[in-house]
């Protein structure tokens, strides 16, 4: 049996790396580049430093500072508009998965035509687009080498993804410098999205011995680097394990997909806003919980990386990843749905919403009810 394995990005990673930018951009014969970024890198002042590297490669540079979280189609063609009226021929896009997914969809639209929202799905871009710089400022998305891009379409009030290999970044600049202003509570839940990232793609029906090889050392990387990076988060090595550890993972779960945690999240996200790493968080003990009755060899090995204790008996082990799991959401200050804002009374919508996610199709455990998703949203609560 044969299987494919999607790589493409070319990688520069290390605290200094950024110093590596003008170089790229003038071996990609860029000569009018868009910066991508949003608000909170600019406070940072990690876009001033960008730019500052920019300028050195002598290119016209226009930039786009109005990325928000779980971007839009509006604000994709908002961006692509002010793109191709100064000409754009390459980006750089800086900061986390907002940013750089809003970049990619842009760039769809330099060279195929229509809205964006006609892309989603797998493999519906048709043409080659222009060169991508993705610069991460989170250790969480995997974003900067991932063939994903997910928006919001606010008509149908649904977060869809667009999956082709053309969207991959054509480069990497993984400066682990870029993450030490995050605050705690961005540390944690950008990590816990990675996490989920490792353990959903581990135990995908499409993994293959080449993404569960990235799975579980991008796990054991970020779950022993995780609480020293939020708890302490002025320690470089932490930070750049984390990032790291992000890396490793996104080669794995690109080419493994996903599953229930997100289908959930990105039904929390269209409907509520909530941040993608934090939503992730929040229900993935509960939803490893469920799905550990399908795959509990898989279980017990993902416990295995990260050295938690068994007792021998599988019935019970196959759940020492979730309560894991329930611990470290704790310790790392992961809010509950009910503190994000969620009722009760939503339940029952999201449940439906939630059975209607494509990337279900990749979760280990089939045949999801309603009733199964009401009942791990109340406890996730």
């Amino acid at each position: 049996m044969s299987y494919n394995f999607f790589v493409k990005s070319d990688i520069e990673f290390g605290r200094g790396a950024a110093e590596k930018l003008p170089e790229v951009i003038k071996a990609n014969g860029i000569k009018n580049v868009m910066v991508i970024y949003d608000q909170g890198v600019k406070a940072a002042g990690i876009s001033e430093k960008v730019l500052d590297q920019v300028k050195k490669a002598d290119v016209n540079v226009t930039v786009f500072d109005k990325v928000l979280p779980n971007p839009s189609n509006e604000l994709v063609e908002e961006a692509a508009v002010i793109a191709k009226e100064a000409n754009v021929d390459g980006f750089v896009a800086v900061g986390g998965g907002s940013s750089i997914d809003l970049a990619k969809a842009v760039n769809v639209l330099m060279t195929n035509p229509g809205k964006i929202g006609e892309y989603g799905g797998m493999n519906m871009v048709k043409n080659p687009v222009h060169p991508l710089i993705a610069i991460p400022t989170t250790a969480g998305t995997s974003s900067e080498i991932t063939n994903v891009v997910a928006l919001i379409d606010t008509e149908k009030v649904i977060k869809y993804v667009i999956i082709d290999n053309k969207l991959t970044p054509s480069h990497v600049i993984a400066d682990p410098e870029f993450t030490k202003t995050m605050p705690a509570s961005v540390t944690a839940a950008t990590g816990m999205d990675a996490i989920t990232h490792a353990v959903e793609s581990y135990i995908s029906n499409m993994a293959t011995p080449m993404t569960e090889y990235n799975s579980l050392k991008g796990l054991n990387i970020l779950y022993n680097n995780i609480r020293t990076a939020v708890h302490n988060g002025s320690d470089m090595d932490a930070r750049e394990q984390m990032m790291l550890g992000c890396v490793i993972t996104g080669f794995g779960f690109s080419n493994a997909n996903l599953g229930l945690v997100h289908g959930i999240a990105h039904t929390l996200s269209a409907h509520f806003g909530l941040a993608h790493g934090m939503a992730n968080a929040t229900v993935l003990p509960y939803v490893m919980e469920f799905n550990a009755e399908s795959c509990p060899e898989k279980m017990v090995e993902l416990a295995k990386d990260i050295d938690l204790p068994l007792t021998g008996n599988m019935d019970e082990d196959k759940y020492a990843l979730a309560n894991a799991l329930k611990d470290l959401t704790k310790d790392l200050g992961i809010k509950t749905l009910s503190e994000q804002g969620i009722q009760e009374k939503d339940f029952d919508m999201l449940a439906e919403d939630v059975l209607k996610e494509p990337v279900l199709g990749f979760n280990p455990r089939q045949n999801i009810t309603k009733e199964q998703v009401i009942e791990i949203l109340k406890k996730a609560f």
